[in-house]
């Protein structure tokens, strides 16, 4: 056992590849092997991919397999105030003590040998699985899906693509139908694929894939229908209709990805109490977010303070729809983002529906985009745009000038896990 916290190994871990995003399987292949393959010793694997919802769904997929009284090991990414949210253990966030023994053990086991911060550490979680006993594994691709670390279990119980858009281009290719295929290689022969709705581009993707590699589908519009119908959720498939609570997560686009866990549950033989726990009692933080206690939720009052870490063009769109859909009351961003994303895409759907943006850079990201450059583009998408030096700042500034706001913080899953950790 390790005499040095989890913080310490973990940052001994970035220094094994000179770049954060490399995508290959070979590294994580060559480590499993040393560690006697951890990955072929998991409890029945469900494993997702897609650019947006990903999250949400695995979260509502947790909470129909909870709910029936399985136990669920997950893992997601990235983190937004700790680490030790990646790995969920037998159901429970994995403690200090454990999640230090397998970092150490899989560094130990890697050496000098280059491998990636995410690979290391999606070998880590496989480790801390393979030693826990649960019902279930919840994987939540990192990046992509064909080449992404966690694509090396080789007969999952089920696999998913929610919503692909465009994302991460310059590793998955710049167009809907090229970043689709990606997403489409977690797909494995035999094994049926939920598929979420689709732009037509991607779909025909997935549809080609699925029939080469020999994968079922259940695809949304064919096999199975969701909307939202006088305030309930109505879903259908094959067997049948369920007439459900509108999705306790916010948004019109939860809509879709309590669809697409509705049908992953349907496929894996749950019933009607499953679903419906799925809808109403999923968590998923910094996914419109209302901060109604601590330290800076306290600072916003009056205002209502509000947190969402989306942030490609596509989030902009249910973000925008989100806000439309929520009682009247003048909205105010404040907004930091990172070099890597579009942020005209992002912010343009948000010119229409608020009043203002105020542009931070990201506190201690070395990929943050500078908050003047934040604030030029806003104002380009129509938006009264200033900047502010911190967040407490900002919130202060806006607050003083419509007391009655709602504030919302977007634009950054390491600005939403910077919010977190400063409201405590």
């Amino acid at each position: 056992m390790s005499s040095v916290g989890s913080d310490v190994i973990l940052e001994r871990m970035m220094t094994l590849h000179p770049k954060v995003i490399d995508l290959t399987l070979d590294r994580v292949q060559r480590l499993l092997a040393v560690l006697d393959h951890p990955e072929r010793k998991l409890p029945p694997v469900v494993h997702v991919a897609g650019t947006n919802g990903k999250g949400s769904t695995v979260a509502m997929i947790r909470a129909g397999l909870e709910a029936g009284g399985d136990v669920c090991h997950v893992y997601t990414s990235p983190h937004l105030a700790r680490f030790h949210e990646r790995i969920r253990l037998a159901g429970e966030l994995i403690s200090e003590a454990q999640l230090t023994e397998v970092l150490d053990r899989c560094y130990r086991a890697n050496g000098p040998d280059s491998i990636t911060y995410f690979e290391i550490t999606t070998c880590a979680a496989f480790q801390a699985f393979a030693g826990t006993k649960a019902d279930w594994t919840l994987l939540e691709v990192g990046l992509g899906g064909r080449l992404d670390a966690t694509n090396v279990v080789d007969k999952p119980a089920l696999t998913v693509i929610t919503p692909v858009d465009l994302d991460h281009q310059a590793f998955l290719g710049d167009t809907i139908g090229l970043i689709a295929g990606e997403k489409a290689g977690i797909m494995k022969r035999g094994v049926p694929c939920v598929v979420a709705p689709q732009h037509e581009e991607a779909l025909e993707v997935i549809e080609r894939v699925a029939a080469r590699v020999g994968a079922p589908l259940i695809a949304a519009g064919q096999h199975w229908h969701v909307s939202a119908e006088r305030g309930r959720l109505v879903f259908q498939d094959e067997d049948g209709l369920l007439d459900l609570p509108l999705p306790r997560l916010i948004g019109p686009h939860q809509i879709v990805n309590a669809g697409t866990a509705i049908a992953a549950l349907r496929a894996l033989g749950r019933n009607e109490a499953a679903c419906e726990a799925a809808v109403t009692k999923a968590e998923w933080p910094a996914r419109m977010q209302r901060l109604s206690t601590g330290r800076l939720a306290d600072l916003a009052r009056p205002a209502e303070l509000w947190l969402d870490g989306g942030h490609n063009p596509a989030a902009g769109v249910v973000l925008a729809e989100t806000l439309r859909g929520m009682p009247e009351r003048p909205t105010h961003l404040i907004c930091g983002m990172l070099n890597t994303k579009d942020i005209g895409g992002f912010m343009r759907p948000l010119g229409t529906v608020a009043q203002s943006l105020t542009a931070l850079s990201i506190p201690g990201e070395k990929n943050t985009i500078p908050a003047e450059e934040t604030a030029r583009f806003a104002a380009e998408a129509g938006l009264p745009a200033a900047t502010a030096k911190s967040l407490d700042g900002a919130i202060v500034e806006i607050v003083a000038r419509d007391p009655g706001a709602r504030i919302l913080i977007c634009g950054s899953l390491y600005l939403a896990g910077h919010v977190l950790r400063e409201n405590g």
